[in-house]
C-alpha cells in the first residue's frame, strides 16, 4: 500500500500533523552523485506558502535529512532514507471537524474502513503526502537527465475556460501558475483571484511532456507505460482524470482522421502530430510522451457548507484553516516526480532484460 513500483521504488510513511515525513528509496544504482540543491529546488516548488494563491501554511520543507544510503554524496545502492520534519501544523485549527464528514474528502471512507481517523487535515489522505514523492522524483529526474538525457516538463494547461495554446518551457517557472503560455496567464490569474474573493476554489488541467525518452520503454500488457502513468497520476489525491496523446478528443475523430502516417525525420520514424502521445502498444516510440490530468477544485473552501456528523445529524460548518484556492502550481512538480519514477523504473527493467 505504501510502496510504489518494482526496481526503482519509493516507500512513504508519515502523517500530515505528525512530527515528520519519511521516504525510503530503493534500487537507485550505486555511485550516483546526488544533487542536494536539486532536491531542495523541487521541494520548494511543491511547498505551501510560496504565493498568495496557495495555502499559507509555512514549512521548512527544503531542510531534509539523509539518514542512510548515501556516502560522500554518492548512492551506495542500499536503501536511501530521507526525513523532513513538520513545523507549522496548527492542529487545533481542525477541532471543529472532529466528528463530522467534510464534503469531497476521505473522512467518510476512512471512518468506515478504519473506524479511527486522524481528523487533523486527513492524515494519510492529506496532500502533504506528496512531499515524499517529490523527494524520490527529484532523484529520479536527475538520474534520467544525467544518464539518458530525458527531461520532464509539466505545466498548467487550463484554468476553467482559459487554455494555454503556446508552449514555452522557460516561462513555466517565471509565473505563479506555472503555465507555459504568457499570453493566457493574466486571464488565468485574474479568474483565480475572482474565485478566491468569493471564498471558493477552481479546477484545472496539467499537461506533461516527457522529452527524449528512448524507444522500447514499457511492457506489452500489464506494465504498459500508459498503465503505469495512469496509476501514478490517479494516485495523486487531487486528480480525477488521466488521458494521453489525443485523449478523449479521439471521440470527435474517425479512424482515418486519427491515424497518422509514419515518416522518416532525422533518421527517426515519427508522425506529424504525435496524436498517440509517444506510446504505441503500451511502449514508447521516439516521440515525446505527452499526457494530461484533470485536477479537481480544492475541497476545503471558506464558504459555508452542510454535511452530517458521525451520528447522521445535519451540521453546518465553515473551514477555519488555510487552503489552496488553486492547487495547480503545487501539483506540477508532483506530476513531474511521478512521471520520472515511472520512467526510471521501467527503464531499469528494460536494461535488466537486455
Amino acid at each position: 500500500m505504501n510502496t510504489h513500483w518494482k526496481l526503482f521504488r519509493i516507500t512513504t510513511f508519515w502523517e500530515s500533523h505528525g512530527p515528520a515525513l519519511w521516504v525510503i528509496i530503493d534500487w537507485l544504482p550505486s555511485n550516483f552523485e546526488i544533487d542536494l540543491d536539486n532536491i531542495r529546488k523541487e521541494l520548494w516548488r511543491r511547498k505551501p506558502g510560496q504565493s498568495k494563491i496557495t495555502t499559507q501554511r509555512v514549512e521548512d520543507d527544503e531542510n531534509f535529512e539523509i539518514l542512510s544510503g548515501v556516502f560522500e554524496w554518492k548512492s551506495t545502492w542500499h536503501p536511501i532514507a530521507i526525513v523532513v520534519r513538520n513545523k507549522d501544523q496548527k492542529s487545533n485549527d481542525y477541532s471543529n471537524i472532529k466528528d463530522l464528514f467534510r464534503p469531497n474528502h476521505a473522512d467518510l471512507t476512512y471512518h468506515l474502513k478504519y473506524k479511527n481517523r486522524d481528523y487533523r487535515w486527513g492524515g494519510r489522505s492529506s496532500g502533504r503526502e506528496t512531499l515524499s514523492r517529490v523527494i524520490g522524483g527529484a532523484i529520479a529526474k536527475q538520474y534520467l537527465k544525467d544518464n539518458f538525457g530525458i527531461e520532464i516538463f509539466a505545466f498548467t494547461k487550463q484554468v476553467a475556460q482559459f487554455k494555454a495554446e503556446k508552449i514555452d518551457y522557460n516561462y513555466i517557472e517565471e509565473n505563479l501558475l506555472r503555465t507555459a503560455d504568457s499570453e493566457v496567464y493574466d486571464d488565468m490569474i485574474n479568474h483565480i483571484w475572482e474565485v478566491k474573493n468569493q471564498w471558493d476554489s477552481i479546477w484545472g488541467i496539467i499537461e506533461c511532456h516527457c522529452k527524449w525518452v528512448p524507444y522500447g520503454v514499457g511492457e506489452p500488457v500489464f506494465d504498459k507505460i500508459k498503465t503505469r502513468l495512469a496509476n501514478s497520476m490517479l494516485s495523486i489525491g487531487w486528480v480525477l482524470g488521466f488521458e494521453y496523446g489525443a485523449g478523449f478528443g479521439v471521440t470527435e475523430l474517425t479512424g482515418s482522421k486519427y491515424n497518422e502516417w509514419f515518416q522518416n525525420k532525422d533518421w527517426k520514424i515519427c508522425t506529424e502530430h504525435n496524436r498517440y502521445g509517444g506510446i504505441l502498444g503500451g511502449i514508447t516510440t521516439w516521440e515525446d510522451v505527452v499526457f494530461r490530468i484533470a485536477v479537481k477544485p480544492t475541497s476545503s473552501i471558506y464558504s459555508k457548507q452542510t454535511t452530517v456528523d458521525k451520528e447522521g445529524n445535519k451540521v453546518d460548518f465553515a473551514v477555519k484553516w488555510r487552503h489552496d484556492p488553486c492547487i495547480l502550481p503545487r501539483v506540477v512538480p508532483v506530476v513531474e516526480s511521478m512521471a520520472a519514477i515511472d520512467l526510471l523504473d521501467l527503464i531499469l527493467i528494460k536494461q535488466a532484460r537486455s
